[in-house]
């Protein structure tokens, strides 16, 4: 069965930076584009990057551009998000997501981040 599964959040300071993973498995994770979004509390939940099957095209939203970015290892079925000059703003937890064809959306537990001095 499709498994994301998230890790590297934590807390952090103002400015400072995390790494994100998502470890995939159960489908052909290249093949599929994948997703960070995150939700803050009372928020609904935003879709933070994406990034295409194979790497080659990525987007952000306006509030991460130039301080996220978003990557893969097709070999580790592994997605990750860098998260630099880190806002007390983008505390929320951060979800991976793929939408399979034909099978919906998939999402993982979430993994919590919090920018705080």
């Amino acid at each position: 069965q499709v498994q994301l599964v998230e890790s590297g959040g934590g807390l952090v300071q103002p400015g400072g930076s995390l790494r994100l993973s998502c470890a995939a498995s159960g489908f052909t994770f290249s093949s599929y584009a994948m997703r960070w979004y995150r939700q803050a509390p009372g928020k609904e939940r935003e879709l933070v990057a994406h990034i295409t099957n194979r790497g080659d095209i990525t987007n952000y939203a306006d509030s991460v551009k130039g301080r996220f970015t978003i990557s893969r290892d097709n070999a580790k079925n592994t997605v990750y998000l860098q998260m630099n000059r880190l806002k007390p703003e983008d505390t929320a937890v951060y979800y991976c997501n793929v939408v399979i064809l034909l099978l919906g959306a998939y999402w993982g537990q979430g993994t919590q981040v919090t920018v705080s001095s």
